[in-house]
């Protein structure tokens, strides 16, 4: 299919990932659709790509980031991977997506820009390759409220409908994520790549990509044992960002774990209201295998995944090479632990490191989980006398326990008024809460009415300061709730 090109906007692709073996990706021009329209475009992130948003008409933008008119240094591929989907293997790939390369901004940054919902590729299993407006919608807030929140993630650059309808349980508006990213290399790019069994295939890749994500791995004795702990410290810092704000992915599969370290793949994920380690929103995690609490070991199993592909890699000798990367994936916990424990103490003001922190963390999480308490909002009135009208507030094992953390508060140097502000800035007091995000996409999905998202959207890129409209919590109805992959 021809596809018309421009090069009015400053767009600077290269193309590094097509030098590695063909193996890894197909050329794959992004189908054309009938009738785009720009709905959403996230300028000040296109403002740190260098790309100018008065140079097009919003016209000519929603053709660029449907597909229907390419920058002409494009040059879109598919990529492959592997995964295992809730513990069961299976070969995929972008079956809904093209990456038309690496943009480098002003900076001399690389970004990977890719269209999600672009039609099939040959990695498509009998999918239509197009993606709903609700779920390319429900991406791109969580994933710059994410970004707002300091924690790393993939981001969305535009949505942009398609005029065209899409089967899923029901007809729904198709549409098209732009979605920019340090790179889309997973734990499942590895995994496909052991599938190949050519270890210069394997090499080829592990090298391209220390050089692009850990290039101070290079100058270790072991640049594969080097690269193999620095992917475990980020996802262990990563996974604990997620822990302290009461964010559920829903599907961590290994084709979901990126190796930069970024969150990726914003399909049944939620934020939790009320605090229960046990936490599912995702519909088809039956079992709970994802819950908020699993985070972290399901972490660790898939970077033990990933470990087992770098075996050929880190050593000659089969059984030193295992040795050496499960002593490595067996950090992760106590990695997790350290990182965990530090935004921890943030979130509650402490300064010093006592032994006896951590049983008064766990302690309060007790206390919420018996009362029913919301995670996000007990945190944040602990840092003022909000605190004092919650329900929590009623509960006299947590007035012993508010007065024993007053205590810790005012003994330490820093004084009380310093402790809160530290709360402050680590406390959001909002989050893309669920019911919010429901009501903004049936707004926008139903009415075409994008006022309340647009809105929603500003206040989750201010996530510090206090909204009358989108710091509340859920009304007693609105808390049983559902997530859908939106595939």
């Amino acid at each position: 299919m021809n596809i018309q090109k421009t090069n009015k906007v400053a767009w600077h692709f290269n193309h590094s990932y097509t030098k590695l073996p063909k193996d890894f990706f197909v050329e794959q021009l992004p189908v054309k659709v009938s009738n785009p329209k720009l709905i959403l475009l996230n300028e000040p992130l296109l403002k740190t790509l260098g790309l100018d948003k008065e140079a097009l008409s919003p016209d000519a933008w929603g053709n660029i980031f449907s597909g229907n008119t390419l920058p002409e240094e494009a040059k879109p591929i598919a990529e492959a991977y592997a995964g295992h989907q809730f513990g069961h293997f299976a070969l995929l790939g972008d079956g809904r997506a093209v990456l038309l390369g690496e943009h480098i901004n002003p900076e001399g940054n690389h970004f990977d820009i890719q269209f999600k919902g672009s039609g099939q590729t040959p990695y498509s299993r009998r999918g239509d390759g197009r993606a709903a407006l609700g779920p390319m919608l429900r991406e791109f807030i969580i994933s710059e409220a994410m970004s707002a929140l300091n924690i790393p993630t993939t981001r969305s650059l535009a949505v942009v409908t398609t005029g065209e309808s899409v089967m899923r349980d029901e007809v729904l508006p198709g549409a098209i994520l732009t979605r920019v990213a340090k790179s889309h290399i997973r734990v499942g790019t590895f995994q496909f790549a052991s599938t190949l069994n050519d270890i210069n295939k394997l090499k080829a890749l592990a090298d391209y990509t220390i050089d692009r994500h850990y290039p101070e791995c290079k100058a270790k004795d072991n640049p594969y044992l080097a690269f193999l702990n620095a992917v475990i410290e980020r996802q262990a810092l990563l996974i604990s960002q997620w822990m302290h704000v009461g964010f559920i992915h829903g599907v961590m599969n290994t084709d979901n774990m990126s190796i930069s370290g970024e969150t990726i793949d914003y399909g049944p994920c939620a934020f939790m209201d009320r605090y229960h380690p046990e936490t599912v929103f995702s519909s088809i995690d039956r079992q709970g295998r994802y819950a908020y609490s699993n985070q972290p070991p399901i972490a660790q199993w898939n970077l033990a995944r990933f470990a087992e592909t770098l075996i050929p890699l880190i050593d000659h000798n089969a059984d030193k090479s295992i040795e050496l990367a499960s002593q490595s994936v067996n950090n992760f916990s106590d990695q997790f632990q350290i990182a965990w424990l530090k935004g921890m103490r943030q979130k509650l003001g402490l300064f010093n490191e006592e032994a006896s922190d951590i049983e008064l963390i766990n302690e309060l999480l007790v206390l919420m989980q018996k009362n029913k308490a919301d995670y996000t909002l007990t945190f944040r009135h602990l840092s003022s006398d909000a605190i004092l009208k919650d329900t929590i507030f009623k509960d006299a094992s947590f007035k012993v326990w508010y007065k024993n953390w007053l205590h810790c508060i005012q003994k330490q140097k820093e004084g009380e008024e310093t402790s809160r502000l530290k709360m402050l800035k680590h406390n959001p007091a909002v989050i893309p809460r669920n019911y919010l995000v429901e009501k903004a996409l049936s707004l926008a999905v139903a009415d075409q009415d994008y006022k309340f998202l647009n809105d929603l959207i500003a206040a989750l890129l201010k996530p510090y300061e206090d909204s009358k409209v989108f710091s509340e919590p859920p009304i007693e109805e609105e808390k049983s709730y559902k997530t859908f992959c939106g595939t």
